[in-house]
């Protein structure tokens, strides 16, 4: 595992020349990390002496920015510092840029992988420092990880299929699964067939194309529902995305044949587009995932941890519930955060009144202003 280790960041190290981003509610730099942190009489240090290392895969999708943002803002509200790398879909590059974030002492690592199963020696280099990680939203596989805060990518599923097959519980169906790399995508892609399967048994609906879209790439969805039209010469009744970036891709294909808004399609994420899309009539619906409660319990998860507190009591409980998820190695105290159905009827409740994921003016640009719904 070492060798692997070390081959990977070598690798890396090569091709990428590495800057580390500092947010910080005082004015130490994260350059020295928590190597100098100063400590209690207790040994415990106090939260504003304490470094959290944050390593994000990519920032393509909408979401990923908001939670940067997120993880900056409690930083600078409770005073401690925040290293963040972000790796550009590139995995190797993750590895090197977390042993980065490992070399500079950081007291914690927070790490959304690209690659679950490459991700796994950036947990046994961390250990080796002695530092604990948690895994946000996307797990790491085959590892002695510490923490896991996620959402329930299971019933994320389990609820696009039912969007899709509540309207057409009959007929051809296209299936775009996400990335085979992420093992989020293989949990969203079991709880589409928990709803899929018996429909599928009776032959009530047919698979024309069944694919995984490589790195959750909208172009890759694209390209594959361009194909399952024409396999079916576009007589499709049914399209099942994994997540509104996926959705979006399948979307721009059914318009090129005229079939935007008559084919079922539900995502996952509410981003601005997608929600753009629902009150069109594009999207059916899409998968709300509360980015404020994962982001919140992932960085109290991670102050306690730093702080030496209790990780589990000092999480939030309104916020989630803790169960524990077997990552192939070992089962994984993993704390869940709830998804909800967002459809036409229930947007501007949900996404724009209640928690201002989105404003009125952006989720209805495209309506005319007679049909918005009244503050």
């Amino acid at each position: 595992m070492k060798k692997r280790l070390l081959a990977l960041m070598m690798a890396a190290t090569m091709a990428f020349s590495l800057t580390a981003c500092t947010t910080t509610g005082s004015e130490a730099t994260g350059d020295q990390g928590g190597a100098t942190a100063s400590e209690d009489a207790g040994g415990a240090k106090d939260i504003k002496d304490i470094v959290v290392g944050l390593s994000v895969g990519n920032t393509t999708e909408e979401r990923w920015n908001r939670e940067i943002q997120m993880f900056e803002d409690y930083a600078k509200e409770k005073g401690f510092t925040l290293n963040k790398q972000i790796a550009n879909n590139d995995a190797n590059k993750q590895v090197s840029q977390c042993e980065n974030l490992i070399n500079q002492g950081v007291d914690v690592l927070i790490v959304q992988s690209l690659d679950a199963e490459a991700a796994s020696p950036i947990v046994e280099a961390a250990h080796d420092a002695g530092i604990k990680v948690i895994g946000y939203d996307r797990f790491i596989m085959n590892a002695d990880l510490d923490y896991y805060v996620t959402f329930d990518s299971y019933k994320v599923g389990q609820v696009e299929a039912e969007f899709v097959v509540k309207s057409a519980p009959k007929g051809n169906y296209i299936w775009l699964k996400g990335a085979p790399e992420d093992n989020n995508a293989h949990l969203v892609a079991a709880g589409q067939e928990d709803v899929l399967k018996s429909y599928i048994d009776s032959g009530d609906i047919k698979i024309v194309l069944d694919q995984w879209c490589k790195g959750w790439d909208p172009n890759e969805a694209l390209k594959h529902a361009e194909n399952g039209l024409t396999l079916a010469n576009n007589d499709v009744q049914g399209i099942i995305a994994s997540n509104d970036g996926t959705c979006g891709g399948a979307v721009q294909a059914l318009e090129a044949q005229g079939l935007a808004g008559q084919v079922p399609i539900c995502g996952q994420d509410a981003d601005l587009a997608a929600c753009q899309r629902i009150v069109e009539g594009t999207q059916t619906g899409t998968v709300y995932k509360p980015l404020a409660p994962l982001n919140r319990a992932a960085c109290e998860l991670a102050v306690a941890i730093a702080t030496g507190a209790d990780p589990q009591s000092s999480v939030d409980s309104t916020l989630g519930t803790w169960q524990q998820l077997n990552n192939n190695q070992k089962d994984v105290d993993s704390f869940t955060v709830d998804v909800e159905a967002v459809d036409k009827d229930n947007i501007y409740d949900i996404i724009v009144k209640r928690d201002a994921f989105h404003t009125l003016e952006e989720v209805y640009a495209n309506v005319p202003k007679d049909q918005w719904p009244q503050a």
